[in-house]
């Protein structure tokens, strides 16, 4: 992002969102961002794990059967109980940590979603969802909110994204984007990178539409086998990874929106947020885990328990780092999931999406991940190495 293309985006910030989802978004997120990173970095020299966020799965219910999800929603789903997210937000609050992705199944679908938000007003949240049940009600009481930032999934032009998705849920992305424009939020759109719409999703075009429906950032995932074992199809070659990589560095120079991966640092090396401690995810059940796709754990948090000094004391979660840690700067998932397997059975970790995820590990081959050796390209843009370094994404937190 050059400057005038960040002047273009400062003037949609003041032009698009509302005066309060512009103030919170300053004094519940970015104002909070640093100094949960400051205590994060600190921590990581004296050895705890002091995550600065969190990823809470509220629901496995979801009202969508995507192509490859890792999600398999069964009998109507299952819920977090009330009382544990709250217990998780309030010890979080306690350590320092206000922002919270909440994420499914599908969100919308959780019979408290709506009392968490209210009731931990002095929290931020991302809520990642299909945006079938976005309607005018639901983006108007959030703009009221205004501690939400809505990340609508979307994977590319209407045959490519129902080919997926299933049909319709295109035309239906667009009205709930069109609802949360009207409503003047800050929102994002996430798109996942597969063979099938690599072509597509990472052009001008494609941008330049998340652009006019108000999307304020693009977050980019890359594809991974682990809802059935027929999704490997879908992965990406290492050529098409590093085609990946320089078209997102082409798009953040000329674009007013914020272009967000999680996968490289500033100086272009991959990065594992899980391995880092940057980020953990808590399951449906309450299971602590080193990622959403990664279902796995020693450790269930309930609400007579302080899930951060859980986190802190965890022996999975170390060793789980360690294990990354001496293969890969990488995703293990991709590039060793027979080893993964092994690993989560010699340490006795549970496989809490019912056994499927230990058994599709063992039979994935190994596929290229956004590890590089040797080819890494570093930001060239001054504000995307600055944003990396101190903000949410990169290895200033999980991005």
């Amino acid at each position: 992002m050059n400057l005038w293309t960040f002047c273009r985006f400062v003037r949609r910030l003041y032009r698009e969102l509302s005066p309060e989802v512009r103030r919170n978004l300053w004094q519940l997120w970015i104002a909070r961002v640093e100094p949960a990173l400051r205590r994060y970095h600190k921590a990581r020299k004296d050895q705890p794990l002091v995550p600065p966020f969190l990823f809470l799965s509220l629901t496995t219910a979801c009202n969508l059967r995507c192509h490859g999800c890792w999600v398999m929603p069964e009998a109507g789903g299952e819920h977090l109980p009330p009382e544990v997210a709250h217990s998780i937000i309030q010890s979080g609050k306690r350590h320092g940590l206000f922002f919270y992705t909440l994420l499914g199944g599908e969100p919308l679908l959780y019979p408290a979603l709506w009392e968490i938000l209210e009731r931990h007003r002095d929290c931020y949240f991302q809520v990642i969802t299909n945006g079938l049940n976005i309607s005018p009600g639901v983006a108007r009481r959030w703009g009221k909110l205004a501690n939400v930032t809505p990340l609508v999934s979307l994977d590319g032009f209407e045959p490519i994204n129902d080919a997926r998705r299933g049909a319709g849920t295109f035309a239906r992305v667009m009205d709930a984007l069109s609802h949360l424009r009207a409503e003047k939020l800050f929102f994002g759109v996430a798109t996942t990178i597969s063979r099938k719409n690599i072509h597509d999703v990472l052009t001008d075009v494609y941008v330049d539409q998340i652009i006019h429906m108000g999307g304020m950032y693009l977050w980019y995932y890359i594809h991974r086998p682990m809802g059935r074992a027929d999704a490997v199809e879908w992965c990406l070659r290492s050529d098409e990874i590093l085609s990946v990589r320089r078209a997102l560095l082409r798009l953040r120079r000329h674009h007013p929106i914020l272009i967000i991966d999680t996968y490289w640092d500033a100086e272009g090396r991959a990065v594992c947020p899980a391995a880092w401690g940057l980020g953990y995810h808590i399951g449906a059940g309450g299971s602590l885990e080193p990622c959403p796709p990664l279902s796995v754990g020693c450790e269930v948090l309930t609400n007579s328990c302080d899930p951060v000094v859980t986190i802190s004391q965890s022996r999975f979660l170390r060793e789980f780092a360690q294990f990354v840690h001496s293969r890969t700067r990488g995703c293990v998932i991709l590039e060793y999931p027979q080893e993964l397997s092994q690993f989560i059975r010699e340490v006795g970790a549970q496989d809490f999406s019912g056994g499927r995820l230990l058994d599709l590990l063992a039979k994935l081959p190994q596929l290229p991940s956004h590890h590089q050796a040797g080819a890494e390209i570093p930001e060239g843009s001054f504000l995307y190495r600055f944003f990396k370094r101190r903000l949410f994404f990169g290895l200033g937190g999980y991005g």
